[in-house]
């Protein structure tokens, strides 16, 4: 096992690097896997499935699955070993989170429950350490009528753009307290605490790069160091440039992203009023990986 993520070891770091941007793909197109039937793929649909996620932690899959069923993301997840659903407190009792435009109840008081854009996030970037979203499915079962698109970044090569530009930049974000989501009491929820950490950070056992992070400005604290804000606005700029690393997608009926939880953003939309969008996610706990 090679150890690219840790500062300290430029060797393996040099190594990865240059496999990593040899594999990255050229086009969304290449993430898209054409599968017959998400609940039992074939060997063929699974290791291309795969192949895409070794590359770049995500890819797309294009199904006939039309009906509105929450099994769908479910049984596709079980597939790559993912088990350990972070059922939220907005999901429902499966553990599946419907994200769909909420006029009433509590979900309309978050913004994956309107038509409003998201900003770039990994998801869970809120959670504890021990809960931490390593992965997840999204299935859509309708679009929108217009928009509704993504953009979607590895967030690998998020890291490995920052390390290049300067690797200070890492230092910053690796900090324990470099960004902190603050305290929120809410009459259903009820109190959640604050919730420090850092944004990049690297599994002990695995070796695996994680990455918290959101892009939203309220709600939300950065250590208040100079590097630590130069790097933000490095990495925020970064999201929002023509790099080509950064993709865009538009999930169709039947369509899903299964992925890493790598860093995604959504544009804003228009809904059918007698098809509204609909989108199922499932956020798990386990990281993805050939069963």
């Amino acid at each position: 096992m090679i150890y690219p993520f840790d500062l300290k070891n430029s060797s393996d770091y040099s190594l990865w690097r240059e496999q990593k941007l040899a594999s990255v793909p050229g086009t969304v197109a290449d993430l898209v896997v054409e599968v017959s039937d998400p609940f039992a793929l074939s060997r063929v649909e699974r290791e291309a499935l795969m192949f895409r996620v070794r590359r770049c932690n995500m890819a797309l899959y294009a199904s006939p699955a039309l009906e509105a069923n929450t099994l769908i993301p479910r049984a596709l997840g079980l597939q790559f070993g993912l088990e350990h659903l972070d059922a939220n407190w907005l999901a429902y009792e499966d553990g599946i989170s419907e994200i769909k435009v909420t006029n009433n109840g509590t979900r309309q008081a978050y913004i994956p429950y309107t038509n409003r854009p998201i900003k770039w996030h990994t998801d869970g970037y809120y959670n504890p350490p021990e809960r931490k979203v390593l992965a997840m499915v999204l299935h859509c079962v309708r679009s929108a009528a217009k928009g509704g698109e993504s953009h979607l970044m590895d967030h690998e090569l998020a890291y490995l753009l920052l390390r290049d530009q300067d690797p200070a930049f890492i230092y910053a974000l690796m900090q324990e307290d470099a960004m902190t989501i603050p305290e929120r009491i809410d009459e259903t929820d009820g109190i959640r605490q604050a919730q420090s950490g850092p944004v990049f950070s690297v599994d002990a056992l695995t070796g695996r790069l994680h990455m918290r992070y959101t892009a939203r400005t309220r709600s939300i604290q950065w250590k208040q160091d100079a590097v630590t804000l130069d790097a933000v606005a490095a990495l925020e700029k970064l999201l929002n440039s023509s790099s080509p690393y950064v993709y865009q997608a538009r999930l169709e009926p039947g369509m899903g992203l299964l992925c890493n939880n790598v860093l995604h953003d959504r544009a804003g939309f228009i809904d059918n009023q007698h098809s509204p969008r609909l989108i199922y996610r499932a956020r798990y706990c386990d990281l993805i990986r050939d069963v």
